[in-house]
Order: C-alpha cells, then sequence, then structure tokens
C-alpha cells in the first residue's frame, strides 16, 4: 500500500519497519497526565483516512502491532491497570479504538471494551475546540474491576475528548494514569 511493492500483508514488512518504527510523542491533558502518541500525524496522514473503509480494519491492525503492542511489552507498572478505548462503537464494520486497545493487552494491562460510549453522536473532525465544548460526547461508564485506567485513542487534537473521558472515569472513581494515541494532530 505505501511502496507498491508485491506483499500478502497491505503494508510491506519492509515498510513497516522503515516507515511505522515509533517516533514517541508526548503532551498533557489536564496539566499532568500525559499523553503518548507514536507517530507524526503526516508521517500516517493516509494511513488515518482508512478508518471507515473496508480496508481500515487490516491497516489499523498493523499500525496497533508496530506501536501500542510494543509499548505494552515494554512497558511495566507495579499494579494490574485497565485499558479503555475511547468511544469504541463499531462503525463500518469495525472499531478502531478497540482495535488499539486489544493491542495492549499484557501481563499488567487488561483491555476493556464498551466501557466509555460518548452518547451524542457529534462530529469533531475538523471542529474548533469551542464546537467541542459545546458539544460533549457524554460519555456513558458500565464498571469495571482495575482502579487505574490507560486510555486509548487515534487521534489526539485539542485534547477535549481525552479530557472528558479522564473527567468522567474520575467521578466514577477511576484514576487515569496516561493516556495513547496513535497520532498527536495539534501542530498538523
Amino acid at each position: 500500500m505505501m511502496c507498491e511493492c508485491f506483499s500478502l500483508s497491505h503494508i510491506c514488512s519492509n515498510c513497516q519497519k522503515t516507515l511505522l518504527s515509533p517516533i514517541l510523542h508526548k503532551r498533557k491533558v489536564l496539566g499532568s497526565i500525559p499523553v503518548y502518541s507514536f507517530y507524526p500525524y503526516d508521517a500516517i496522514e493516509p494511513l488515518l483516512l482508512t478508518k471507515h473503509t473496508d480496508v481500515g480494519f487490516y491497516i489499523y491492525t498493523l499500525l496497533a502491532k508496530n506501536s501500542l503492542s510494543k509499548f505494552a511489552k515494554e512497558w511495566s507498572y507495579d499494579a494490574r491497570v485497565a485499558s479503555i478505548g475511547i468511544d469504541d462503537n463499531s462503525k463500518s464494520g469495525y472499531s478502531h479504538t478497540a482495535v488499539l486497545n486489544k493491542a495492549l493487552k499484557s501481563t499488567n494491562i487488561t483491555p476493556y471494551f464498551g466501557k466509555l460510549r460518548a452518547q451524542n453522536p457529534y462530529k469533531y473532525a475538523g471542529k474548533s475546540v469551542e464546537e467541542r465544548l459545546i458539544n460533549p460526547r457524554n460519555f456513558k461508564f458500565l464498571p469495571f474491576t482495575e482502579e487505574e485506567v490507560i486510555l486509548v485513542d487515534d487521534i489526539v487534537t485539542t485534547g477535549s475528548t481525552l479530557t472528558e473521558a479522564v473527567e468522567t472515569l474520575a467521578l466514577q472513581g477511576k484514576k487515569v494514569i496516561l493516556c495513547l494515541t496513535l497520532t498527536d494532530a495539534e501542530n498538523k
């Protein structure tokens, strides 16, 4: 898909090694919660645009394998934590955040699905901070055991979705220790 060489995978192994090696970027939401992103937005923008297409599931699975799976294998923590994909509703036949979240399964991380779903279907893509703030996601929370949480999303732009998710979880007695995204589109 990237180099147009023959491959049984959607992205050949050479392109995965050379073009999909994560370059970690960090910022914070709510002043103290780290948000780690794995790729520069411009480097994977065409791949992100496959999200709601038939090939999107395979592309997101490859992106997750090359970033979130590697993170989960190397990350250590004193307690078992939950990972929650933000608004993991199925669209176009699959949930892109569920694909990313599933890749985090490890000895320290338990992925949960359907635990934080937006009740407001408003589309945030291309919208300003003001529009996002006046159209909150209104997340519905479903309980899970772990007290500490990793939030997972594909793109962070303004940070408003992550902020609202953190606040929703805090009201339920959960503590978000970090957020993981494929990319940070703040400076695109």
